[in-house]
């Protein structure tokens, strides 16, 4: 199987390696994670790709997020009686620091 084939729906990557028994897919949060980490953690990308385990930690990073996502949404509405794009953006502002939007590694060059 090749290395990487785009979709052709909802920007969503599938990444299949021969080490992964069931191919990966990143969605936006996915790929979010993954520009942002690159750019703002490469030691822990490079130590990752060492391991063979980046897409893992993506797809791990950006279930978490979803999951964690839609149920704080859902406590939103009905808590605070959100909107469904109000719980939404407010859920993202709290969660995506998390697993998404890690902090930068200190002395970044």
């Amino acid at each position: 199987m090749g290395k990487s084939r785009t979709a052709t729906t909802n920007s969503i990557f599938l990444i299949s390696t021969d080490l992964v028994s069931q191919p990966i897919y990143l969605t936006q949060y996915g790929l979010m994670a993954e520009r942002h980490w690159r750019e703002f953690r490469p030691k822990m990308v490079r130590e990752l790709e060492a391991k063979g385990i980046l897409m893992e930690a993506l797809s791990e990073a950006q279930e978490t997020t979803i999951n964690e996502m839609e149920a704080l949404t859902r406590q939103l509405e009905m808590e605070q009686k959100l909107t469904p794009q109000q719980a939404h953006d407010q859920a993202w502002e709290m969660i995506r620091e998390k697993y998404i939007l890690l902090p930068p590694e200190e002395n970044l060059n």
